[in-house]
């Protein structure tokens, strides 16, 4: 079959595609070897599928239902590989295979992966019963880190966020951005204990699974602190607290009731949100999506 990726993921790897990149280019053949190695059977390409990796539901040779997830080194695969593994499927999509299979000409950034239910995520539910079974998800996860890891620490992965932060703020947003960076250096300098963290975490990151009613999926891991890895949950269904009169308030009852359900403190959770929504806001004004850059913004405001 032909192994198309879909055009949410074509967009979104051109925003940040470095020059000379030709992943999206070889991905076809990179899928087709990927699964002919595994001589796995192809069902179908999940479509609209995420923005930073090719999606594809197989079947191992035993019939047993998976899924093969094809990502660009800049995604980090080999991170989720490891995370993944530690992880062993407590609160997470289960990893069927430690490492890829060798191959002539390669097939890194490969993941063979227990098969949820795609279509299904916990932003299905209501608004807070969704929240209360993400960040129950959420919680589960943060276990110590392996020893001797290799994972990215917030502190590193937030300074060359602030980097860019720095280096992109214009009049209208340089306010913003420095509250931000503010914010970090205070929230850097006496962190709590460290914990591995899903790093990209969000409703649509929790689908549902037969061996456990919700499971996260897609991690970009790294260590640290949780209220950053619950501060990326504050902001959901962003577009949806803008269009509401209430949305300040209720972003402040959200940034109250998930630091008291998750035992982190709330000042902490409050400026990781804020970090966060500043550096993404400033990031969709970078390449080019001026509206979402919008909504990132003025949610940063109300914190």
């Amino acid at each position: 079959m032909a192994f198309e990726p879909p055009q949410r993921l074509v967009r979104a790897l051109g925003e940040t595609a470095p020059a000379g990149d030709d992943w999206l280019e070889k991905l076809p053949e990179t899928a087709q070897q990927a699964v002919s190695v595994r001589e796995l059977a192809v069902e179908r390409v999940q479509v609209p599928g995420g923005r930073s990796s090719l999606v594809v539901l197989v079947r191992l040779p035993d019939g047993t239902p998976a899924v093969l997830k094809l990502a660009p080194p800049r995604a980090r695969p080999e991170a989720e590989r490891a995370a993944l593994a530690h992880w062993d499927g407590r609160g997470t999509v289960r990893l069927l295979e430690s490492s890829g299979p060798a191959s002539p000409s390669g097939t890194g950034g490969v993941l063979l992966l227990e098969r949820l239910h795609p279509d299904v995520s916990v932003r299905s539910l209501p608004e807070a019963k969704s929240m209360l079974e993400a960040a129950g998800t959420l919680r589960r996860l943060w276990v110590e880190p392996p020893a001797g890891h290799a994972f990215e620490t917030v502190a590193e992965r937030t300074g060359r966020q602030a980097e860019v932060m720095r280096a992109g703020a214009d009049a209208e947003t340089l306010p913003l951005v420095d509250a931000a960076l503010a914010v970090r250096e205070q929230l850097l300098a006496a962190p709590p204990e460290p914990r591995l963290l899903h790093g990209t975490f969000r409703q649509s990151k929790v689908l549902a699974g037969e061996r456990s009613p919700w499971l996260a999926v897609g991690p970009d891991p790294v260590v640290g602190e949780c209220a950053f890895d619950l501060a990326r949950l504050v902001r959901d269904r962003v577009e949806d607290l803008i269009a509401s009169p209430s949305g300040p308030a209720t972003t402040r009852r959200r940034v109250k009731r998930l630091a008291e359900s998750l035992d982190v403190d709330q000042e902490r959770l409050r400026g990781w949100t804020l970090f966060r929504a500043v550096e993404s806001g400033v990031r969709a004004r970078r390449v080019g999506r001026g509206q979402h850059a919008e909504l990132l913004l003025e949610f940063a405001g109300w914190l």
